[in-house]
């Protein structure tokens, strides 16, 4: 059998949480789900153009949105912040206002608060940042995962599996290339499993990268 389906679409509901958490009509359902993607796309966008941050998906890893009867509660999650945790208060309320004032006609208030996850290298994300940085730098593919995996590990992951494809090193023939370390229950759903496929753009063509990271198994 073919593997088709997402690993955190698969853990949905068990070790994986919904980034959107309101419940609505049937026939209101779409609305809403445009609204979540509008604020995320204002928010990225505000982010990178007055916030003066080059990268947003190094800073922001994903946007929680919480929905209440009169009120929207909007959760930044940031990986490795270098300038979105150091902005001040100030600039934050600024942030939350215009915010506001976007989406004035949900008659809803919004509030904005921002956290960062205790161990960057347990996410996927960051792994795969780091790779495409090495690989840009003309690190070898061999050295770039090997110390991508070095840093997992170091965050006390179970396990870490990696697969890229493309034009690896600059080779005329296009290929696959797996490497594992650890354990990597794919197919135990209580297995608390994070993945990300990932674009890495190279002065030689475009490689595509799919990283699942084993962190823990759920208590029973």
């Amino acid at each position: 059998m073919g593997q088709k389906i997402n690993p955190l679409g698969f853990r949905l509901g068990t070790t994986q949480s919904p980034h959107s958490l309101w419940f609505a009509e049937p026939k209101n359902y779409p609305e809403g789900l445009q609204e979540d993607q509008k604020i995320r796309d204002f928010i990225k966008t505000y982010v990178q153009k007055n916030m003066k941050i080059s990268s947003v998906n190094e800073e922001i890893l994903r946007i929680e949105i919480q929905k209440k009867i009169d009120l929207i509660e909007v959760i930044i999650v940031a990986g490795l912040p270098k300038l979105l945790m150091e902005k001040k208060p100030r600039e934050i309320k600024e942030f939350q206002m215009n915010l506001q004032k976007e989406f004035h006609y949900l008659n809803q208030k919004l509030k904005i608060s921002i956290t960062k996850i205790a161990k960057p290298y347990t996410n996927p994300n960051i792994l795969a940042q780091f790779i495409a940085k090495q690989f840009n730098n003309r690190v070898s593919f061999p050295k770039a995962i090997k110390k991508a995996i070095e840093l997992s590990a170091e965050a006390d992951t179970k396990g870490i599996q990696v697969q890229i494809s493309g034009r690896i090193g600059g080779n005329e023939m296009a290929r696959v290339e797996w490497i594992r370390e650890g354990r990597v229950p794919l197919q135990t759903v209580r297995a608390k499993i994070d993945y990300c496929s990932y674009i890495i753009r190279t002065i030689y063509g475009v490689l595509g990268m799919k990283i699942w990271i084993f962190i823990d198994k759920e208590e029973e």
